[in-house]
């Protein structure tokens, strides 16, 4: 039997599309690109890293959404990328945070 409050049964990663993960996801891209290119006069290495880290992703999205057969294995791939994201984003604004940081010290 199969619990449907699990976060793996949800239909997002079940029964979808994929188009709703290409929306967030480019929606995210656009927010994450945005702070990192505010971040770009810190450490621009890091911060350019960062950002086309984050469009090759939202491309690789865009790939596996129209490559990959339907299936939970496509949207698991989707979200993956979808946190990746956001997790590349977070690292190297923490990364340009602590050098902005130790040069104050």
């Amino acid at each position: 039997m199969t619990d449907p409050t699990r976060v793996r049964s949800q239909p997002a990663l079940t029964s979808s599309t994929g188009m709703i993960w290409i929306l967030l996801g480019a929606i995210l891209a656009a927010v994450c690109i945005g702070v990192l290119l505010a971040l770009v006069a810190l450490q621009p290495v890091i911060a350019w890293v960062g950002i086309t880290l984050v469009a090759v992703l939202l491309v690789a999205m865009v790939v596996i959404r129209f490559t990959v057969r339907q299936g939970p294995r496509r949207l698991t791939a989707m979200a993956s990328f979808f946190g990746a994201m956001a997790l590349i984003t977070l690292v190297c604004v923490v990364m340009i945070a602590g050098t902005a940081w130790a040069s104050l010290g």
